[in-house]
């Protein structure tokens, strides 16, 4: 099972105990659905757990089901349909539509007037027409709607539930998004999944882990090229020094120092510091290592 799906699993054990709240997530549902017009309300879901949600949220929202339920041929798809004009029309007025009028979807406010409804309508649209990515490769949450005015209403509602989202559209479909971790973590904790919240916190922490060891690492790597580069280029100036001028006539702590070395290529200035007879300080040690590259070759 993806990380959306279980996402959706976790929301979808949300409880339908106020009628208010159930219409309100039926009203996110048929605003993110396949289809919500006068003619046909179609919902297509591969979602188990949303599947078996909806004919208990459409039942206590508006008192009815659905005509008809199938399955899309080896797809692992349920279809769900409202096709009496009836029933079409006792949805639309639930949420103060005129069905043979409508021009274009909106978001009736007024149906949204509690907090508990504002999530329970986003939830709807999240099951309905949302996705998140596996917060092991990125962080990424989207709802996507064909209705324009929907979607830049939902975006409003979403600043005032205090959430801070992106927008764009993509291939004809307007979509509303999220790409940091915390803004995710925090949808999804409003929404009811605290879980999957916790999961993203979780893989979060193992990438700042696993990226804060690469670095680490890294660095530590890069400290090692320096320390070998500069090693090397102390032992060339030594060996240049014992050809032209003869260790022995350098001053007497330069010779031990240049001995030191040649006997330790790969030791640091600290392993020099300690290996020094009598042992010294880091400075001691940088401090003659300039002297010595900068002794002069006649």
């Amino acid at each position: 099972m993806s990380f959306s799906a279980e996402a959706k699993a976790e929301l979808c054990r949300a409880p339908l105990s106020r009628r208010c709240c159930a219409a309100a997530e039926a009203y996110g549902v048929l605003l993110y659905a396949n289809t919500f017009s006068p003619q046909e309300i179609r919902i297509i879901t591969g979602c188990v757990e949303f599947a078996q949600r909806l004919p208990k949220l459409f039942k206590k929202a508006f008192g009815f089901g659905f005509d008809s339920v199938a399955e899309t041929n080896g797809r692992g798809k349920s279809v769900f349909q409202i096709t009496d004009k009836a029933r079409i029309s006792a949805v639309f007025e639930r949420y103060g539509y005129e069905a043979e009028s409508l021009l274009a979807h909106h978001v009736n406010l007024s149906i949204l007037e509690e907090d508990c409804c504002r999530a329970a309508f986003v939830r709807g649209a999240f099951l309905a027409g949302g996705s998140i990515t596996d917060p092991e490769k990125r962080y990424h949450l989207e709802l996507v709607t064909d209705h324009k005015s929907v979607s830049g209403e939902t975006f409003a509602l979403l600043l005032e539930l205090g959430f801070a989202p992106k927008d764009t559209v993509r291939a004809s479909r307007y979509v509303t998004y999220f790409k940091q971790s915390e803004a995710i973590e925090d949808f999804l904790t409003t929404l009811g999944a605290p879980s999957a919240a916790m999961e993203i916190m979780s893989a979060k922490v193992e990438k700042d882990m696993r990226n804060a060891i690469n670095r680490r690492v890294n660095c530590d790597s890069a400290n090692a090229d320096k320390i070998v580069s500069a090693a090397q280029a102390q032992l060339d100036r030594i060996r240049l020094l014992e050809r032209e001028v003869g260790l022995e006539n350098l001053p007497e702590e330069l010779e031990k120092l240049a001995f030191l070395r040649v006997a330790n290529p790969a030791a640091s200035i600290s392993d020099l510091a300690i290996l020094s007879d009598p042992p010294t300080t880091k400075s001691c040690i940088n401090h003659r290592l300039r002297k010595l590259m900068s002794y002069p070759i006649n």
